[in-house]
């Protein structure tokens, strides 16, 4: 057992988990790691994704698809654009060989889709699957065995001689069976390649890809596994450059691979493998597969996508995606998902609200000064790595209001669905309304409710109410302003204020009633006023509501006197 020195400044200490029993990377698999390159290089085009949902991710569902299932969800995938569809394990049950001839029998797979099948390295499970793809114009077998020593010594019980002459014997069958059908090509997967050792993985690949006679025009597909994840995400990368680079024939072979989320590491593993050399990569959308998943497509493709990337798959509607994947799966995709997680581009906090709702403004006034529509120009607001609107998302989704919340996400929320655009001083005063809301309930407050809050604080009537008004010029520079003002039980009065502009006037209208107020600010947004006051000494913010600009203003002023009436 290795003792570990920890600084001074870590107060960690041993732990009582018996971490001793497991061996690390190195003393399972060599790994050759000379002059590796893919550090330095770039993703610049996405690679072919080939979805596996209807195999391998079917396979781990409680309740696997049945053919209206498995036949939505491949529309689905036919529709997103994916070209290479894993469509079914045709002999490992009834359900994926009838599934296959639905395929072929109704005319579902268009011409520039190629279906792949899933088969074991046994003659008639082999048989079993050229049976389910008969008559179809265009198909991938793809043949698996497990190469890995400790999957050789528990599970296959045979040397890598015995898996050697097993793999070509099954290979040398499909070809067989393949006869001359061009349309045929060919797959393998040394599945745990990630623990096989390198020299044996090609020694297998490339004397398939010479079995087969793979050429330029008829390529084979040699698809590398992290069946189980057991490193950190640069080993895989290595793994996949060092077979990158040794294997004969390169321009013959399409190098894929398949990553699992065992450690928590797919999309890593999958986007340093595509930087290593792989072309093709086999997943599922949003991940779903044995034990914590395959690797997730949606997540490496939009990650392509917010780089500048083409993903050459359409996302334009991601709700609808996730809609259907949930449905055929019967499972959920988690809310924090990225990309398409109901709350993933969602704001609770108040200082992430105030960034985004100011990097909207900004990306509103570029575009606008561009002269390009806001959906064409640059994208870059804060802590929205792509525009959600890119993915059918709509922006009353981002900024939500909570206990969390600042003044940013109550003020953008009243603008953007009731048209209230609150002056950015009286922000903090109607945030703190909206926070003891919050904290009373523990709940979301909806927009509905920011708009209700704020009516029943600015616009509701109050102790003090105007029956009738009227304003005019007395003099130059002078107004003259009456009204009838209804001061709760004590019934109404007619009062008389004069001063420079109409609120002046009104304040001292209200003063000779016995509501001293001071006028500090006003502003005005659509059919409301709002008017910053001081009342009594203190600082109180009013709003009033009307067609007319001067009346929504003498309103807000009584709005503001009101409010500090009833504090």
């Amino acid at each position: 057992m290795t003792t570990v020195l920890t600084p001074r400044w870590n107060p960690q200490r041993p732990g009582p988990m018996p971490y001793h029993r497991y061996r690390p990377y190195d003393r399972r698999v060599h790994v050759p790691a000379d002059d590796r390159s893919w550090p330095s290089a770039r993703l610049t085009r996405a690679p072919l994704w080939v979805p596996v949902d209807l195999r391998d991710g079917n396979q781990a569902l409680a309740e696997p698809m049945d053919t209206p299932r498995k036949r939505r969800f491949f529309d689905l995938l036919v529709r997103l654009g994916f070209k290479e569809i894993e469509v079914g394990y045709p002999s490992a049950s009834r359900t994926d060989f009838d599934f296959v001839r639905h395929l072929v029998t109704s005319g579902a797979v268009p011409d520039d889709v190629t279906p792949v099948v899933f088969t074991p390295a046994r003659d008639d499970l082999i048989d079993r699957t050229f049976e389910a793809i008969e008559g179809m114009p265009r198909a991938v077998v793809h043949l698996y065995i497990a190469t890995s020593p400790v999957w050789r010594e528990v599970v296959l019980r045979r040397d890598r001689a015995g898996v050697r002459r097993t793999v070509r014997e099954a290979a040398g069958h499909m070809a067989r069976r393949a006869g001359d059908r061009a349309g045929v090509r060919f797959q393998f997967s040394p599945e745990t390649f990630n623990l096989t050792e390198p020299d044996f993985v090609l020694e297998l690949c490339d004397g398939l890809t010479e079995l087969w006679d793979a050429s330029p025009d008829r390529p084979v597909t040699h698809n590398l596994p992290a069946t189980v994840e057991i490193a950190t995400p640069n080993v895989y990368a290595d793994q996949i450059e060092y077979v990158h680079r040794q294997l004969s024939r390169r321009d013959s072979v399409i190098l894929s691979v398949h990553p699992h989320n065992d450690r928590g590491t797919g999309v890593a593993c999958a986007e340093l493998a595509m930087l290593a050399g792989a072309q093709r990569v086999e997943g599922t959308l949003f991940g779903n597969g044995e034990r914590t998943g395959n690797v997730d497509l949606v997540t490496l493709a939009l990650n392509l996508y917010a780089q500048g990337v083409d993903p050459m798959v359409d996302f334009g509607d991601i709700d609808a995606v996730r809609e259907t994947v949930e449905h055929c799966n019967r499972l959920p995709v988690h809310p924090r998902h990225p990309y398409a997680g109901e709350l993933v581009h969602t704001a609770f906090s108040g200082t992430h609200q105030d960034a985004i709702s100011k990097g909207l403004a900004r990306h509103a006034r570029r575009a606008a000064e561009s002269g390009v529509s806001e959906r064409q120009a640059p994208w870059s607001v804060p802590y929205l790595p792509v525009d959600p609107a890119d993915l059918g998302r709509s922006y009353e989704a981002v900024i939500r209001v909570n206990s969390q919340s600042g003044k940013g996400g109550s003020a953008y929320l009243l603008r953007t669905r009731h048209g209230v655009d609150l002056p950015e001083r009286m922000r903090p005063e109607f945030a703190g309304l909206v926070q003891e809301a919050a904290d009373a309930d523990g709940r979301e407050v909806t927009p509905k409710e920011l708009y209700d809050l704020f009516r029943a604080a600015y616009l509701d009537d109050g102790p003090l109410r105007l029956e009738s008004w009227s304003s005019h010029p007395e003099a130059p520079g002078s107004d003259r302003f009456v009204c009838v003002l209804r001061t709760g039980e004590d019934g109404t009065a007619e009062h008389t204020g004069t001063g420079a502009g109409p609120l002046a006037a009104f304040a001292d209208a209200l003063a000779g009633a016995g509501y001293p107020v001071e006028v500090l600010e006003t502003a005005a947004s659509g059919p409301f006023a709002f008017a910053e006051c001081r009342v009594a000494g203190r600082t109180v913010w009013g709003a009033g509501q009307d067609a007319s600009a001067p009346a929504a203003a003498v309103l807000a002023v009584l709005s503001a006197v009101n409010r500090a009436v009833r504090r």
